[in-house]
């Protein structure tokens, strides 16, 4: 782990001058969630880590926390690697960091994964959206935490697997509550200024989540990827928000194989 001139906890790993991706983790949660993920990757790519403003071992942000923040945290991070160009792959609010940052830096994207992120939502699941946002505020992140894990994995899942289970649970509830909120309702409010870009995004692009994913649903992953020309659509069957963690060979191999066409 290394940590840039503002504060940003991070991990490279690939062969040196292969293509760079980015992977951007969701709420409440660090880089150490690609650890499933990241061995596959630095087969081939050169793979950025990293942990949001106030997440894991990264700082507190200066500022309010908003998309265009946690964009302008990658920019800098990029900057500082020396990385012109790199291939997003964001998960949750991280499929709504990369959407953003290809909106303002599209030179500096290759391609684009958007996993289990939500889209456009109806005026009740805004409001409920909205309300956990505020319980969160009034209780921290342990007033919601039991009820988050029973929609990020399946009841097997928890059953039968505490260790991956208790790392989730201590991981959200390290947080510093005001952050949490604050990106909570980053990922509430946020996917406002995504629906129908503007500008388009108009990179290679490949939107994933889950059948049973009641927050980023199939439908919401269609609607992102009706509105980028070209986009791909997969959804995996039987699993729900963290399906990623349960099963992560089922999102590896698509986004090899989407990577290898675009960037090499």
């Amino acid at each position: 782990m290394a940590v840039s001139p503002d504060g940003t906890a991070y991990e490279m790993t690939g062969p040196d001058g292969a293509p760079v991706i980015a992977l951007i983790h969701g709420l409440g949660l660090t880089r150490a969630t690609w650890r499933g993920h990241v061995p596959a990757f630095a087969k081939k790519y050169r793979v950025l880590t990293y942990d949001l403003c106030g997440h894991g071992e990264t700082v507190l942000p200066k500022e309010t926390p908003s998309l265009t923040v946690l964009s302008e945290q990658l920019r800098a991070l990029l900057d500082y690697l020396g990385v012109a160009q790199a291939a997003l792959v964001g998960f949750s609010l991280g499929g709504m960091i990369n959407r953003r940052f290809a909106m303002d830096r599209p030179e500096r994207t290759s391609a684009l994964v958007i996993q289990n992120s939500p889209h456009e939502r109806s005026l009740e699941a805004q409001v409920l959206v909205e309300q956990r946002a505020r319980d969160t505020g009034a209780g921290g992140p342990a007033a919601t935490i039991e009820e988050t894990l029973k929609r990020w994995f399946t009841p097997e899942y928890l059953q039968n697997n505490a260790d991956t289970v208790n790392w989730v649970r201590e991981a959200v509830l390290a947080n510093d509550p005001d952050n949490y909120t604050a990106h909570r309702y980053v990922l509430a409010a946020g996917v406002t200024e995504l629906i129908r870009p503007e500008p388009p995004i108009l990179h290679p692009t490949l939107v994933m989540t889950c059948e049973n994913d009641s927050g980023s649903t199939p439908a919401m992953s269609h609607a992102i990827a009706s509105e980028i020309e070209g986009a791909e659509t997969i959804i995996v069957p039987g699993l729900q928000h963290l399906g990623l963690l349960e099963q992560p060979a089922l999102f590896t191999g698509p986004v090899l194989e989407f990577l290898g066409r675009y960037i090499g």
